[in-house]
């Protein structure tokens, strides 16, 4: 086991068990319902969790600021609704003046609540609470109890999520999961070798030492919820794409989904700890739950948000007591091999 853990940081050990869990409930659902291993199901969770890797990936860059935003299912629902407008009153608009469309407004809800966050010093979840009523009551008055249907989308659009990059009988994947994990992977590798990332884990592990060694924390965190908002953008995009008919309802409830697969996936709430890695594993594991629980007869839709709280409550209560012990373990095994004598070379005597 310790030399487990000197080969494995604590993030990796919770990935390799998250993969291990992914296995596990495939397995069981695959006894419990007829035909669960098809391609048709592989197809109905990667086009599900497109969005929720989006939206993991958005939560995870906030949380690392030891911050949470819980407003971002109003942020998509917003993205959604103005997007198909605009597309509907302009359908000759182009996709990548679409996407830009929906960026922008996401990042600038997003700013919005990172200047409250950063300079107002109001409590994150004060901040993102209140918003994510804002936002949503502005789209409810906005929209006027009117409904963006798919008919008033440009062909490409409605197409857009039936689109494949590979196929093979009945497994298909589709352009909207890929996109998804590219942008995942992009931003873990930006947090890895960014000094924008880099910072961002050290003012989540230590405020205090970030502020004294001078970092601009305020700053960061803007940025972190500027970038979180345009994802969730991104993701109102892409829930527009794959539903077509828009109402001002869009987008609610995606913000627990997201929160729940961030830290189910590793991501620390005292922040500075956790990869997008285990956050997209996280986003996997939720999604497929949520499918299989779906076309098993007898559960309720009650019981699926009830199943989705344990996972977060086991999650956090997993991080404070086991991966914080693991990593402090795994702290102390690279300090045992740092200061281990380096052997001495042979001596070679010339005959």
């Amino acid at each position: 086991m310790e030399t487990l853990r000197r080969v494995l940081r604590p993030e990796q050990i919770r990935e390799l068990s998250l993969a291990l869990i992914i296995f596990v409930a495939v397995a069981f659902f695959s006894t419990q319902i007829e035909n669960y291993l098809s391609g048709r199901f592989f197809v109905r969770v990667s086009t599900s969790v497109a969005i929720t890797i989006v939206l993991a990936t958005a939560q995870t860059l906030v949380i690392l600021t030891r911050n949470i935003d819980l407003s971002i299912g109003s942020i998509v629902g917003v993205a959604a609704y103005v997007t198909g407008q605009v597309l509907g009153a302009n359908p000759e608009l182009s996709p990548l003046a679409a996407i830009t469309v929906a960026l922008i407004i996401g990042a600038g809800l997003g700013l919005i609540n990172g200047l409250l966050v950063a300079y107002g010093r109001v409590p994150a979840i004060i901040v993102t609470l209140g918003t994510l009523a804002i936002y949503r009551t502005w789209l409810i008055d906005y929209a006027g109890a009117k409904t963006i249907t798919a008919d008033s989308l440009p062909q490409w659009l409605v197409d857009l999520p039936r689109l494949n990059l590979f196929s093979s009988g009945e497994l298909d994947i589709r352009g909207l999961f890929v996109l998804a994990v590219v942008i995942a992977v992009l931003i873990q590798l930006a947090l890895n070798y960014l000094p924008w990332g880099r910072r961002l884990y050290a003012i989540g592990s230590n405020p205090e030492a970030a502020r004294m060694a001078g970092l601009p924390a305020p700053r960061l965190v803007v940025s972190a919820y500027a970038i979180c908002g345009a994802l969730a953008g991104l993701a109102g995009f892409m829930f527009l794409a794959r539903f077509g008919t828009i109402t001002v309802t869009a987008g609610q409830g995606l913000e627990l989904q997201a929160v729940a697969a961030a830290v189910v996936g590793g991501v620390s709430t005292a922040g500075g700890s956790g990869t997008l890695l285990g956050a997209l594993l996280g986003a996997v594991l939720i999604d497929t739950l949520n499918q299989s629980l779906t076309r098993m007869p007898g559960v309720s839709e009650f019981w699926r948000d009830a199943l989705l709280g344990l996972l977060i409550l086991v999650a956090v209560a997993t991080d404070y007591v086991l991966m914080q012990r693991l990593r402090r373990l795994w702290i102390v095994d690279q300090l045992k091999a740092r200061a281990a004598p380096t052997p001495a070379p042979e001596e070679h005597h010339a005959p």
